[in-house]
């Protein structure tokens, strides 16, 4: 298991800045955004069309000693603004793509969620059966949209030789584990999860316990804490939806990993993935409000460096 970062939170700089940068924290892996939601400041679809661009993003990556964890293509393909809906489908279609050329095995996506209708402007995220209607609602958006469209896509990613890692995320479709295998069923195998604690956290889901109902679904981790304010939650609940930048007043918000839950927490979280058969990557999404991007990528990887097991485990000698 190794610590890598998700590099949208350094937009701001260009790849050779941040390769540079990650190097002298001890970091050799990254996670790169292509389009949609996380942009595309380290890592462009072009080079598809481009051999000489192409080229040298590989040989840039290579000379610096890094590896590739996953590319990052969040959207909403299922969006019922159908011009919106291809955007995100052809970004994530180009990612596949691009994965494939150059051996990265994980896209990350969102599983999208539609409207109510074929009518609709807005997606429609359905969080209880009752009115019936809501329930009316989830069985067309399941047997209209979202069936037939994952069906395609992972069809797609597993001929191109790439699995699709789907982050589980209120909002849409698949948030929970029950949605994220109900997915996995219906889709295929190709389809799994890119595994973030924090929103299993603000759920009120154990996200330890969650691994193993999620078991070898599991094809990508984030690395990024919640931390709950038991003052607001009676409050508020869960489904908080003030600005993240509300701090003093939201039932959560995300923090740098640490400043949330313990050392403790984290080194059961990274044995149970390991014990259930993810030996991958820890990638540092960082969203904490409180701290600097700087200040929290490097609190969150010396923190990690501290939990993560680097070696292979041994035969039991003592047996």
């Amino acid at each position: 298991m190794r610590v890598g970062v998700f590099t949208a939170l350094l937009a701001q700089q260009s790849l050779d800045q941040v390769l540079e940068r990650l190097k002298s924290l001890g970091v050799d892996t990254v996670e790169l955004g292509t389009g949609n939601y996380p942009g595309d400041p380290h890592c462009k679809l072009s080079m598809l069309q481009n051999k000489t661009e192409m080229k040298e993003f590989k040989r840039k990556i290579a000379d610096n000693g890094f590896s590739i964890s996953a590319l990052s293509c969040h959207g909403n393909p299922l969006h019922p603004d159908s011009e919106r809906a291809k955007h995100d489908q052809d970004v994530s279609q180009k990612t596949i793509l691009l994965a494939e050329k150059l051996g990265v095995p994980v896209v990350i996506d969102f599983s999208g969620c539609p409207g109510d209708s074929d009518n609709a402007k807005y997606p429609n995220w359905v969080t209880c059966p009752w009115p019936p209607e809501y329930l009316d609602v989830l069985k067309w958006q399941w047997e209209k949209k979202v069936i037939p469209y994952w069906t395609k896509r992972a069809k797609f990613a597993a001929d191109h030789g790439v699995k699709v890692a789907i982050e589980m995320h209120p909002g849409f479709v698949c948030y929970s584990p029950e949605t994220m295998l109900k997915l996995r069923e219906v889709a295929g195998p190709s389809i799994g999860c890119n595994y973030d604690p924090s929103h299993m956290f603000w759920q009120g889901i154990d996200p330890i316990a969650a691994i193993r109902v999620l078991g070898d679904s599991i094809f990508h981790v984030h690395a990024k804490d919640t931390q709950i304010y038991d003052r607001n939650l009676p409050k508020t609940g869960v489904l908080d939806t003030k600005l993240y930048t509300d701090e003093r007043n939201r039932a959560w918000i995300f923090r740098t990993c640490g400043y949330g839950h313990d050392a403790g927490w984290w080194k059961e979280f990274a044995s149970t993935l390991r014990m259930f058969g993810y030996d991958y990557v820890l990638s540092i999404e960082h969203e904490d409000t409180i701290l600097s991007p700087g200040e929290g990528l490097t609190k969150a990887i010396s923190f990690l460096n501290g939990v993560v097991m680097k070696e292979e485990p041994a035969a039991p000698w003592w047996v």
